[in-house]
């Protein structure tokens, strides 16, 4: 039995809009919080009991641990979800949140740390076995130490944030001249992303596959898998379209990382969700790239796919329940699910395009699943990620999950703003993303291609 009474929800737009579903489903009263921003978004009225906690940018607001726990302790609440993005993998605060006599509805602290820190995830990951790339521990500050870790690695390399993920801050560079400007770049991304100016290299691997896997695990010493998603289909290093399960890839191959990895979780006692990233190369090995210690924006493909709410059995596992009582006693895979992320940027250089909404009308069809922050005639902010929106479907068949999503897309009406869409849809009509042959640099080859 769930046991909490009220849980603050530390986030805002459509994870928050989420996040406060669950609650309601489960009978949980919760609290929202704003910014300035966002004061009067339609996602607040979901909520038991609204707070605002400073301006539109997200250091005074949604980063400013602080205010966030005064705003815990005024609200009685005796739960946190961070959501994801801002503060939901930030062990400090995490910790904090406990010692304030709170359940941080996320994995223990310590693994936040552990796990959430991506070189120090590395090391451990390696430890029990985990197939892994070549990488770098956290860069310093000097010029030719930096240049010296790039060389041992060899070039190309990938500059990378190690204290956050979805993708910000990530930078590539082709040899030494483009290196120091790329890793004092990714330092200030990731300073504005995440509150923490560490960065890392890894080898950069030439059109590599991006496959993560789905861990919930419980504080009774079990960690279970819910498969894998395909998130090959970036722009910028973040991801676009996103599928379950993946397709290309042998079950046996997939479904036994799955359980090498459930297994890894297990060892180290971990708690509760999370989701460990790795490569797919051509020759059909994995390689561990990251972990991230929390909820996924794509989560919905799994809870498709599955028939299991993520989103509940992780509240529920916070509050004690076992892994044995949340989950289905065996979990299997049905159909094909797939989201496209709907971004305010515009379609031919994916630059943000914030401005009002005249008109936001998604797709009528209920069996469409449509996740968003954002109505008719609200603004999209500078301030934050520009997504609007997350359209779901799913299907018997990738094909057809393909074409109910083209469906959805078009039926979604957009004005005042530029969105994705018209590229979304060029890349879902393409031949090599229909036949399966996805990769991380499948956008810029589909949008060079003549339509």
């Amino acid at each position: 039995m769930v046991v909490f009474s009220k849980v603050l929800v530390a986030n805002r737009g459509a994870v928050a809009a989420r996040v406060l579903r669950a609650l309601y489903e489960l009978g949980i009263r919760s609290v929202a919080v704003y910014s300035e921003a966002d004061y009067g978004a339609p996602y607040l009225e979901m909520a038991s009991e609204t707070h605002a906690i400073g301006a539109a940018p997200a250091r005074d607001s949604y980063l400013n641990q602080d205010v966030l726990i005064e705003v815990i302790k005024r609200s009685g609440a005796d739960g946190v979800h961070p959501g994801y993005g801002f503060l939901a993998e930030n062990a400090r605060f995490a910790q904090r949140v406990v010692d304030a006599g709170v359940r941080f509805i996320g994995p223990s602290p310590k693994w936040i740390d552990a796990m959430g820190h991506k070189t120090r995830a590395r090391e451990l990951a390696a430890r029990y076995g985990m197939p892994m790339s070549k990488g770098s521990d956290v860069l310093p500050a000097e010029p030719e130490a930096i240049l010296a870790a790039a060389r041992q690695i060899g070039f190309p390399v990938l500059v990378k944030p190690a204290g956050g993920g979805g993708g910000i801050g990530m930078l590539p560079a082709q040899d030494e001249a483009e290196l120091l400007s790329a890793v004092e770049r990714s330092r200030s991304l990731a300073s504005r992303g995440f509150g923490d100016t560490e960065v890392y290299l890894e080898r950069l691997i030439e059109r590599p596959r991006h496959v993560e896997f789905q861990i919930l695990g419980d504080a009774h010493g079990a960690a279970a898998h819910l498969f894998e998603r395909d998130c090959s289909t970036q722009r910028r290093n973040q991801k676009v379209i996103e599928e379950a399960p993946a397709p290309g890839i042998a079950r046996t191959d997939a479904e036994g990382m799955a359980e090498k990895i459930a297994g890894f979780m297990r060892n180290l006692g971990y708690d509760n969700i999370g989701t460990v990233e790795m490569l797919y190369g051509a020759d059909g090995s994995f390689s561990f790239l990251e972990m991230n210690t929390r909820l996924q924006v794509e989560h919905g493909v799994t809870e498709e796919m599955t028939g299991v709410d993520l989103v509940q059995a992780q509240i529920r596992s916070a509050a004690g329940e076992r892994l044995a009582d949340i989950l289905p006693a065996k979990i299997e895979i049905k159909g094909h699910a797939m989201q496209a992320r709907v971004y305010a940027e515009d379609p031919k250089n994916f630059f943000p395009s914030p401005g009002k909404l005249e008109v936001f009308r998604p797709p009528e069809d209920a069996t469409v699943r449509v996740e968003t922050g954002y109505a008719e005639g609200r603004e999209v902010t500078p301030h934050y990620d520009p997504m609007v929106a997350k359209v779901i479907v799913h299907a018997a068949t990738r094909e057809q999950a393909i074409d109910r999503l083209v469906e959805a897309l078009r039926a979604f009406d957009i004005q005042g703003i530029k969105h994705n869409i018209p590229a979304v849809l060029r890349v879902l009509d393409s031949e090599t993303f229909r036949s399966g042959a996805v990769h991380t640099g499948i956008i810029p080859e589909v949008m060079g291609k003549k339509s």
